[in-house]
């Protein structure tokens, strides 16, 4: 039996799901069909995640019905989807970590009709199904131990335990090495090989393309297209999602770096607990280069950015900027020799959400920006450069007096870049530019820093995403356990040769890029 005759397991009948004045579902249909692996695709807000949430029993649709294995059924809340074998992985883990693994699988089921645990017979049980889908974990370790990936693992245990038969995983692969990512892919193929239906939510089109079946997509809310992914693209995917044609890979000049812009020499740092983040880290970055750090997220890289704009101290070791030794240097001080800094947290840390377009337009460079011999701020030369920064970086907003805060994701990224790159720094250090953000936003992110890199501006990226990483790379440092275990030169890296580094493997003498460390 093929994909296209299977039986349908789930339907989702014209669902529609608002929230006070918004509109998360309009009318929205999906089947899932037995035995296949199902993406749900669409850009930030299309409405994808309330779907699942309202299939998982977390959210109570206003309108349309759920139907499970030909059965209309009522999901009152978690409970009731498990019961009709639905089960979802949240790209938040939902596990006790000082308990053990075993521990976590039966947290609130009973064994045996006297209402007592055995968990020996459990873990044993719990060996069984880990073995036959190739999901290795030791029962009874503590979860507070385990790497991030096999804590997933965990996860997707707990949901075979319970013998769910359609498993919804939300952005599966967001905190994965490139070889546990082929470790989970295995598994899905697996589960789908005994009949059960995954459901993956995510907006990696490439692993849409290797992994799924079918791919539903939706936009503002409502479900555009259902195809077989044998019979679409990357590209016809990303034109259905955002409703124009998308550039999905950068073509950049060569590489040509200038002198040495960012030196940093054998630092240590430690966080706010006193444990060892970062231990003898040393890079070099040149002006018109792009030095990419790679890693599983907790290896050091928020820690490195930290450092390089001194919101947390090191403990050992140098930074220069241009030949100049700025270790003590304070954040402002920084900041005015030319370090520019995109945040991972763009609306905590990157902007004032409160305020304006205009307003943020010129944080950190206010004195660039006033009159009457600096007493009073230039309210017309200050919506003058934040027009431009919107025109320049397609800000889409009505107007420069708009509330940053209500801008999307995407829209205030491209904000917080325009801001950075207007002042054009010597070092950009950018923190996960693009998590979060839908294609569009992502392809005029990338441009943007392009064009800064072009501009002869050195550009510190740290990333989580590994395509992100290769495509806009000059060079690639890989972080693992607070330490560089090697850099790369972009044109000779591989995801496998990332990947091995990004699980602590270490690179020979003769493949280093020994002059960058």
């Amino acid at each position: 039996m093929t994909v296209a005759t299977a039986a349908v397991r789930v339907a989702l009948n014209m669902i529609t799901k608002r929230f006070a004045r918004v509109t998360a579902n309009d009318r929205v249909s999906m089947t899932v069909r037995t035995g296949e692996i199902h993406a749900l695709l669409g850009e930030n807000g299309a409405g994808k995640s309330t779907l699942m949430q309202i299939l998982y029993g977390l959210y109570h649709p206003d309108e349309g019905e759920i139907v499970v294995d030909g059965q209309p059924v009522r999901l009152r809340d978690p409970s009731d989807a498990i019961a009709c074998g639905i089960g979802m992985v949240h790209q938040e883990f939902m596990l006790v970590q000082p308990m053990s693994v075993v521990e976590n699988v039966v947290l609130g089921l009973k064994e045996n009709a006297s209402g007592r645990l055995d968990l020996n017979a459990a873990a044993a049980r719990l060996q069984a199904l880990a073995q036959r889908h190739g999901l290795a974990v030791d029962p009874w370790a503590k979860v507070q131990h385990l790497p991030i990936g096999v804590q997933q693992r965990v996860e997707i245990l707990k949901l075979l335990y319970r013998d769910a038969q359609v498993l919804i995983l939300d952005e599966p692969t967001a905190v994965l090495t490139p070889q546990e990512k082929a470790g989970l892919f295995a598994t899905l193929k697996s589960l789908r090989a005994e009949g059960r239906s995954v459901v993956i939510v995510t907006h990696k089109l490439y692993e849409i393309m290797a992994i799924a079946d079918r791919v539903s997509v939706m936009r503002a809310g409502r479900m555009v297209a259902t195809v077989a992914v044998s019979e679409t693209s990357e590209a016809d995917l990303a034109r259905r999602m955002v409703g124009r044609d998308v550039v999905l890979r950068v073509d950049k000049t060569p590489c040509r770096p200038g002198e040495t812009v960012l030196h940093v020499d054998n630092i240590a740092l430690r966080d706010e607990n006193g444990q060892q983040k970062i231990w003898r880290a040393s890079l070099k970055v040149a002006a018109g280069e792009i030095l990419g750090i790679a890693g599983v997220d907790g290896n050091g890289q928020s820690e490195l950015a930290d450092a390089l704009l001194n919101l947390r101290a090191v403990e050992a070791g140098r930074i220069w900027l241009a030949g100049e030794d700025i270790t003590d240097a304070p954040p402002a001080v920084r900041r005015a020799k030319g370090i520019g800094f995109i945040p991972a947290d763009r609306r905590g840390v990157g902007s004032v959400t409160a305020l304006s377009i205009m307003d943020n337009a010129m944080l950190g460079a206010q004195r660039d920006f006033t009159r009457a011999r600096g007493w009073l701020l230039d309210r017309q030369k200050i919506a003058h450069h934040a027009r431009q920064i919107i025109d320049r970086f397609h800000v889409r907003t009505p107007d420069a007096a708009f509330e940053a805060g209500k801008l999307s994701g995407g829209n205030l990224q491209k904000l917080i870049l325009g801001r950075e790159v207007a002042r054009n720094p010597r070092l950009l250090v950018v923190e996960q530019p693009t998590r979060g953000l839908d294609i569009g936003a992502v392809e005029a992110v990338w441009q943007g820093l392009l064009a800064a890199r072009e501009q002869g501006c050195a550009i510190v990226m740290i990333s989580a995403e590994l395509e992100e990483i290769l495509n806009l790379s000059d060079r690639i440092a890989v972080m693992y356990n607070g330490q560089i275990a090697g850099v790369l030169d972009a044109r000779a890296a591989s995801a496998e040769k990332i990947g091995e580094l990004m699980a602590g493997g270490k690179l020979l003498p003769e493949t280093s890029d020994e002059a960058a460390i």
